[in-house]
């Protein structure tokens, strides 16, 4: 059961933060499109990890509001891609495509899951997911194609991003369990998966990826280790909770 728990929390804190960084976007983006395009994702990855919370807390963990706005960063699981600053546009288009990339794949071997609650939640996420992963290609696609100020804005992004989204697919202690009863088919075959699809969309553009064999992952997230940008985010999300505990998602 362990296994499972450490699962739920380590996806749905990846949505809970990333959406919430997404949020950041609203009435700031370049164009009124995407500041629509961002709002409209946030909304879907709050909703995800609340849902995902809500399983763990028919596993015996905390309800929902608790588990997402009464923890300390050291006991979030959450990889430390989704934790970092907006930045410019360039930074958040890329890590939007890096990540749900990679979690649309997740979900799409989760849907297959021998953990039923999950599996079901997850058949329903991919479907969501599937809009997010269109906005991503199509802007990398042409954004990553159309002027040498754009390419180049994109390629730093790349290769500033790559090593940290390598940190999604840090292993969990419960590797092997997940694998063995069929709950998940594991961190290095969704990397596999990962790479080949990034690796596709990438060759569509004037943009090249970095040499992710030689690169070394910004790990740590997934075991509570956190850069200075997390507490802060944390005691943001958090100050309505704490001021009327009762108020609703």
């Amino acid at each position: 059961m362990q296994s499972i728990k450490e699962l739920l929390y380590k996806i749905a804190d990846d949505q809970l933060i990333l959406g919430h960084r997404n949020s950041e976007w609203t009435g700031f983006g370049p164009l009124l499109e995407e500041d629509i395009a961002f709002s409209s994702m946030a909304q879907d990855k709050i909703g995800q990890s609340y849902a995902l919370y809500q399983i763990l807390h028919e596993l015996g963990e905390q309800a929902p509001d608790t588990v997402a706005f009464m923890r300390n960063a050291n006991q979030f699981h959450n990889c430390i891609l989704v934790e970092l600053p907006n930045g410019e546009y360039d930074f958040s288009l890329m890590r939007h495509f890096l990540f749900d990339t990679a979690q649309a794949i997740r979900f799409e071997i989760l849907a297959e899951s021998s953990f039923q609650p999950l599996a079901e939640l997850s058949r329903k996420i991919r479907g969501e997911l599937r809009y997010h992963t269109l906005h991503a290609n199509t802007f990398i696609k042409k954004l990553g194609s159309a002027t040498p100020e754009s390419i180049s804005k994109l390629q730093y992004a790349l290769d500033f991003a790559f090593p940290y989204a390598l940190g999604i697919f840090e292993e969990s202690p419960y590797e092997a369990e997940l694998i063995a009863e069929g709950i998940f088919g594991g961190e290095k075959t969704l990397k596999e998966k990962w790479i080949e699809k990034t690796e596709d969309i990438v060759r569509q553009t004037s943009l090249h990826l970095p040499d992710w064999q030689t690169l070394s992952p910004v790990n740590g997230g997934r075991h509570g280790q956190h850069t200075e940008h997390l507490q802060p985010l944390l005691d943001e999300m958090s100050e309505v909770f704490k001021i009327d505990p009762a108020a609703e998602w």
